[in-house]
């Protein structure tokens, strides 16, 4: 019993050094606490960090856009005019031709004996005439001597002019024998992108063929097809009216500007299927980036606003109550402010109430503000971030 007591009692000045410990830990941890708590809330709100922009006034294009198909300026499918065997092929298949340029021979030889045969009649007939003149003349002074009656006279004079009207037929006969044979030689009637080829040299080709021989399409200038909303057409004719409209064509995904150009013409009538308007755009095409069949967006310039408001569209929120913007105000404390937008494109918003030049909106972190949250502002502009920075500064002091 004695044994079993002084165990005990050797083991309390442990337990007592572990209760001391755990107490001076607790205190330790709850000093530091309350330090910790005392700091934040001597120090205020953590700023949340988000991208501003500057509101600032200037020209704002107004676009109409819409999706297109890219049409060649000219397209013509050759085709020969006369029945013959081919002998040459003067182009390779997708190449560039330019106008006149020999495209196809037709074995020549049936139309220039034609031609030679035609050219003998002539020849042939302007002897008889020749000879029909002299009896004329004869017969006329016969006549005068009563040595020839009248009526031998007019026989001869009615042979000569059967004879005249008969070279005026040869004649015609070899004009039309030297076309045929012209024909023989096919050019290109533009200049111009050749598409496949459908002859061969040995093929027989007809002037009845309908498939043609190669399809040459006018590269520039090109045409763009596209349409609009009706709603639009009053502003298209006066945007047309005022002078030139420029139209830009991008890729499908609008991201890519391909070439530019000018509205050519707009359709003599809407398409009520549809309620929609066709128009046509010229482009020059130097580079030949548009192809024909390609589809495109357009871009048509109806307008531009002079010196008006304009911040991004990212800064325009909506709400309950409509559209609002998040403005950074002194202290960099954000005020929500309802405005109203008049135009937008590209990125842009044009602000017709709410906001004035030379305030910052927040175009990024909005999720987590409200009205007298404290922003630390950053910017891509430098100048915009270098008085965003100025501005807190000044506060601090």
């Amino acid at each position: 019993m004695t044994r079993q007591f002084a165990s005990t009692f050797r083991r309390w000045p442990i337990a007592i050094v572990l209760v001391l410990l755990a107490l001076g830990g607790y205190a330790g941890w709850h000093h530091f606490h309350v330090k910790s708590a005392a700091a934040a809330a001597a120090q205020g709100p953590t700023p949340v960090p988000v991208t501003i922009a500057q509101v600032k006034r200037a020209n704002f294009p107004v676009y109409l856009t819409g999706l297109g198909t890219v049409q060649p300026y000219d397209t013509v499918t050759v085709r020969s005019r006369v029945d013959g065997q081919v002998t040459e092929v003067g182009f390779k298949q997708g190449e560039m031709v330019k106008q006149d340029q020999i495209l196809v021979q037709i074995d020549p030889r049936p139309y220039q004996a034609a031609l030679a045969q035609a050219t003998a009649k002539k020849a042939q007939d302007d002897a008889s005439l020749r000879d029909a003149q002299l009896n004329l003349a004869r017969y006329g002074a016969l006549a005068k001597l009563d040595f020839a009656s009248r009526q031998q006279f007019n026989t001869q004079q009615a042979t000569v002019q059967g004879l005249m009207a008969q070279i005026q037929g040869d004649q015609a006969a070899i004009d039309n024998a030297q076309t045929q044979l012209s024909y023989t030689i096919i050019r290109s009637p533009l200049s111009g992108k050749a598409g496949f080829r459908l002859v061969d040299p040995g093929n027989i080709v007809h002037a009845t063929d309908t498939t043609g021989i190669v399809t040459i399409v006018k590269l520039q200038p090109i045409s763009v097809v596209f349409t609009a909303p009706e709603e639009d057409v009053p502003d298209i004719n006066n945007a047309l009216a005022a002078g030139t409209v420029p139209v830009t064509a991008l890729s499908t995904d609008g991201t890519k500007v391909l070439s530019q150009g000018h509205l050519a013409l707009v359709n003599n009538a809407v398409d009520q299927a549809s309620g929609t308007i066709r128009m046509k755009a010229t482009f020059e095409n130097t580079d030949n980036v548009l192809w024909p069949g390609l589809s495109v967006s357009t871009r048509l310039l109806l307008d531009t606003l002079k010196q008006v408001i304009v911040v991004p569209d990212l800064a325009v929120e909506r709400g309950p109550n409509g559209l609002y913007a998040f403005v950074v105000g002194a202290g960099n404390k954000v005020e929500m402010r309802s405005v109203a937008v008049g135009q937008d494109g590209d990125g842009d918003s044009v602000i017709t109430q709410g906001l004035n030049p030379g305030e910052n909106v927040v175009v990024s972190g909005q999720y987590e503000l409200q009205p007298g949250t404290i922003v630390a502002p950053h910017d891509a502009n430098p100048q915009v971030a270098q008085t965003a920075a100025g501005s807190a500064t000044v506060q601090a002091k």
